[in-house]
């Protein structure tokens, strides 16, 4: 059997679980809204998130900082906002 991908690796019961409901939906926002109680946007949010998490985990990077900035970004204990600015202003001092 293959073994479970990197992108994977880093996600929570959680968010395995949200996927699995979505891929079952079809991937209908609508249904997985109704089926979690929520409002559409906030189901869009979630999943763009997820998106984020998904493709910071896949990016390698040479620079031990940024490497870092992403890991913690992944693991939600640091906004995606935040962690693009810290990068963003670490680049730019470091020309």
């Amino acid at each position: 059997m293959d073994r479970i991908p990197d992108w994977m690796e880093g996600l929570d019961d959680e968010d395995v679980t949200f996927i699995r409901r979505f891929i079952l939906a079809s991937g209908s926002l609508k249904e997985i809204a109704a089926q979690y109680g929520v409002t559409y946007p906030t189901v869009r949010l979630r999943l763009d998130r997820l998106i984020q998490r998904i493709q910071l985990s896949e990016q390698r990077e040479a620079e031990p900082f940024v490497a870092l900035v992403k890991r913690l970004a992944v693991d939600g204990k640091l906004d995606f906002d935040t962690a693009k600015l810290l990068i963003t202003q670490y680049r730019s001092e470091k020309e």
